[in-house]
């Protein structure tokens, strides 16, 4: 079983996203371990305090590496010889995605470090960061969300954590394109009818179409899949 350690100073917060719908059953079920950590708990500041200001000035507050370091490394000393990997969600890393989540979901360990303010000490950084991952070409408040985003997206994948192997497999990204229309009933709603192939029951010719309106879908919105390093020439 996947386990995921993540770091935050809003540990209710994420734990109460990470409890519902499938992660949440998941979880629950003991198909996938989620552990959310306050870092305050490691601070020895008698005010709890995280952060500081950064040095050669600036606005804002930074968080400061012992506190987190110390998170980390209570968290991560029963690992033994599961493979271990840490990430640093920030808007400057390398942006998450399909294919990343695939590469996560090999692990064993997989811990989160969600910053906050302005960020955390470039040197807490180069200690024990493997990796720094962004969601998307935006800032937000703190690592939070993502940490929830690539948690979700990751444990997914896990052993267990779907029903069926299917349910991943024909989706979008799962062959390097975006996913077909899909249709349930009425068959016919506000004038709008479902494509007779679908209705036809041949699987041959339904699965030809399922792969043409993807093509057709991704050419039209994401043309950068389809690039020479992409799935479609």
């Amino acid at each position: 079983m996947m386990r995921i350690d993540i770091l935050t100073l809003f540990p209710e917060y994420v734990d109460a996203i990470l409890s519902e719908s499938i992660i949440g059953r998941a979880r629950r079920a003991g198909k996938l371990d989620v552990r959310c950590h306050n870092i305050r708990d490691w601070s020895e500041d008698k005010h709890r305090r995280v952060d500081d200001t950064p040095y050669g000035g600036g606005r804002g507050m930074l968080m400061a590496a012992p506190p987190i370091y110390r998170a980390w490394k209570a968290v991560t000393e029963d690992r033994g010889d599961d493979s271990l990997h840490t990430v640093y969600l920030s808007p400057r890393g390398s942006v998450f995605c399909q294919n990343k989540a695939k590469e996560f979901a090999g692990f064993d360990r997989l811990v989160l470090i969600c910053g906050h303010y302005e960020g955390v000490d470039e040197r807490l950084i180069e200690e024990i960061v493997d990796e720094e991952i962004s969601i998307g070409d935006f800032v937000l408040t703190g690592g939070e969300l993502p940490a929830c985003l690539v948690t979700d997206a990751v444990g997914r994948l896990c052993d267990g954590v779907l029903s069926l192997p299917e349910c991943y497999e024909n989706e979008s990204f799962g062959d390097g394109l975006l996913e077909y229309p899909q249709y349930t009933r009425p068959p016919v709603w506000m004038g709008r009818e479902v494509p007779e192939v679908l209705l036809s029951g041949h699987h041959a010719n339904i699965e030809k179409w399922r792969h043409e309106e993807a093509l057709r879908i991704t050419k039209e919105r994401r043309p950068d899949l389809l690039e020479p390093n992409g799935t479609e020439k």
